[in-house]
């Protein structure tokens, strides 16, 4: 149902397939403490797999296989409802637009968890996010390949107001474009809250709204990873209404990805050990004659 505010519209995902029980995932708890209003994981669908999270250098990695589908899971750790706004690559999951922090996004109710699959091209439809070369990415393809390499939620409280009752939410979460979504809040502004969760080296929102972080230059291009508009999936949502208690996110989780070849290469999963062969020895203790070999 299609519900419109001054504020802000959003949608929400209703497939109660889509929302299955998850048990919370064994990481280290910096990655999601209970202070934080979110949970953000990779999942790998082929195996369904969470992708396990490399700290290096203050970041978060995860390594992605060419070819394969993956989802962003996110789960609201928080009593209210939130808004999340995704951006993979520098560009909005939800809208295709150059992403920034006053678009539309998905909306979670409390404890919620859903999977995000893909770019959203209708109420029905995503097209699945794969990883790929990076010349094959959207992002790439769309003449954007400058933040190829970084996956970013946006996270907002929800204001709430004395008299207002809450607007029940389906089983699941999505917003939608519209006038309304670039709220004009009398709330001031402030910073996403400073936590493990948001990367230390994001800068603040450009007139871009660029605020994903950079791949490190010593990795070729040509052999990084993107990822693709891969092929039609149903994912249905429908409309909601939400008003962001501030203009700026409550918090940014960023997780970086490439390849394990690449990330190995970089130092952020240390190289496997290489098993050496045993050394021939002349004299392995064979004394006396020569036996009969058997027959």
């Amino acid at each position: 149902m299609l519900i419109r505010s001054l504020a802000a519209s959003a949608l929400v995902a209703a497939s109660v397939s889509c929302a299955t029980a998850h048990a919370p995932p064994e990481i280290d708890a910096r990655i999601a403490p209970p202070a934080h209003l979110a949970e953000v994981e990779i999942i790998d669908r082929t195996t369904g797999a969470r992708q396990p999270i490399h700290w290096h250098q203050g970041k978060r990695w995860v390594a992605g296989r060419p070819g394969s589908r993956y989802a962003v899971a996110i789960r609201n750790a928080s009593g209210g409802r939130v808004l999340a706004v995704l951006a993979v690559d520098g560009i909005n999951a939800v809208t295709g637009e150059t992403a920034a922090w006053d678009q539309d996004g998905y909306v979670f109710s409390p404890s919620q968890r859903w999977e995000i699959r893909g770019w959203r091209k209708s109420q029905e439809r995503v097209a699945a996010f794969e990883f790929t070369a990076l010349p094959n990415s959207y992002a790439a393809r769309t003449g954007r390949p400058e933040n190829v390499g970084v996956i970013g939620v946006a996270l907002f409280r929800e204001r709430l107001h004395v008299a207002a009752r809450p607007v029940p939410a389906p089983p699941a979460p999505y917003p939608r474009r519209s006038e309304g979504a670039r709220s004009r809040d009398d709330a001031p502004a402030s910073k996403p809250a400073e936590s493990e969760s948001a990367s230390p080296s994001t800068p603040p929102s450009s007139a871009a709204g660029r605020t994903a972080d950079r791949l490190s230059s010593t990795t070729a291009p040509e052999s990084r990873l993107g990822t693709g508009h891969g092929r039609s999936e149903h994912s249905w949502v429908t409309y909601t209404n939400f008003e962001r208690a501030q203009r700026a996110p409550d918090e940014v989780i960023t997780i970086h990805y490439d390849s394990r070849e690449n990330l190995i290469a970089m130092g952020v999963i240390p190289a496997p050990s290489i098993a050496t062969a045993p050394v021939p020895n002349p004299f392995p203790g064979n004394t006396g004659f020569v036996p009969d070999p058997p027959r």
